[in-house]
């Protein structure tokens, strides 16, 4: 069980007169849940943090209270404290971190991914957690901070789209307490399930439309490819996946399923899920990635082509090493 420092967290943060809040490239729920949920508290502390994430909010999480204040880029600014939220490594957070870590006198390092580099110089990794989110809930308690409405809502996010609403393996009784305290604090489940889970953009079904097709299932190994011509097709300016490395691990025959996108500077997006009983991780660590057991990935440089034959066998090893658990 990891140990936190929490007072020397909350100090840092309490001293600190500038403050800077990163997340990492391509977010996700628990990326800008704890990102919102983090910022709202601390503004309601007397804090004015900035907020940035390349690219900025996707469309999907721009109902989250505060998502306007988010940046989409940063070229100036210099901080007292910067904190990293939901980011494994430095490189995870891009030009935004590489940019607030060279002007920030002191990083705070907040994630929950068992493949954490410990970067930074106060960590706030609990690689028990479920999401990022849980640990951001519970440093707010730890510095007394009420959790509000704004505070609510993010957090509650991140808990149901990093554990897939509650099925992942790793949830606890506690998980559930916590999205119990959210739900007493207002935040509303039945909306935040139907924005993420339960949403899909008709985008999105274009691009799945383009890529099912180069779906293949090979020794429980199941994956797809999407080719830059893909998103071009469908006029697409987020290059997301809306979820269907997910999706494809709903085969019943597939214990692992991956998605290889072709990235535009000659290299591939690696992502990956695995059911309980496998592991990603290891495999996404080995490949310069990270992430959790059962959902990680990493970026290489190669064509789709080299790419996959390094990649494929490595993914049958997976599925040899590992043993379904029904949970």
């Amino acid at each position: 069980m990891t140990t936190i420092n929490w007072t020397k967290a909350t100090e840092t943060i309490d001293n600190a007169q500038t403050l800077l809040m990163v997340t990492h490239i391509s977010p996700d729920g628990d990326a800008i849940g704890s990102l919102l949920g983090l910022a709202n508290g601390l503004r309601e502390r007397g804090k004015s943090p900035v907020l940035v994430v390349d690219g900025g909010v996707p469309g999907f999480l721009r109902f989250l209270p505060g998502s306007e204040t988010v940046l989409a880029q940063l070229t100036e600014g210099e901080w007292d404290v910067m904190i990293s939220l939901d980011s494994s490594d430095e490189s995870r957070t891009g030009k935004a971190g590489d940019y607030g870590r060279a002007h920030s006198k002191t990083v705070i390092n907040l994630d929950h991914h068992p493949t954490n580099t410990m970067f930074g110089h106060v960590h706030v990794v609990i690689p028990d957690a479920v999401s990022a989110t849980e640990i951001v809930y519970h440093w707010l308690v730890e510095m007394n901070q009420p959790i509000t409405l704004e505070v609510a809502m993010p957090l509650l996010t991140g808990l149901v789209t990093d554990t897939m609403g509650f099925r992942t393996s790793n949830v606890r009784s506690s998980t559930l307490e916590i999205s119990q305290r959210l739900m007493e604090a207002g935040a509303s489940l039945t909306e935040v399930m139907a924005r993420t889970l339960g949403s899909t953009p008709y985008q999105t079904i274009q691009l799945w439309k383009q890529v099912l097709p180069s779906v293949e299932l090979d020794g429980g190994v199941i994956h797809a490819t999407i080719h830059q011509q893909d998103y071009k097709k469908i006029e697409s300016k987020e290059q997301s996946s809306g979820g269907l490395v997910s999706f494809l691990l709903t085969a019943n025959e597939a214990m692992v399923s991956t998605v290889f996108t072709e990235v535009e500077d000659g290299r591939v997006e690696l992502s990956f899920r695995c059911k309980p009983g496998f592991d990603v991780a290891t495999l996404a660590l080995s490949l310069g990635g990270g992430g959790h057991v059962q959902a990680s990935g990493a970026t290489i440089p190669g064509t789709i082509e080299q790419v996959k034959l390094r990649v494929l066998p490595l993914l049958r090893q997976v599925v040899a090493s590992g043993s379904l658990i029904i949970v």
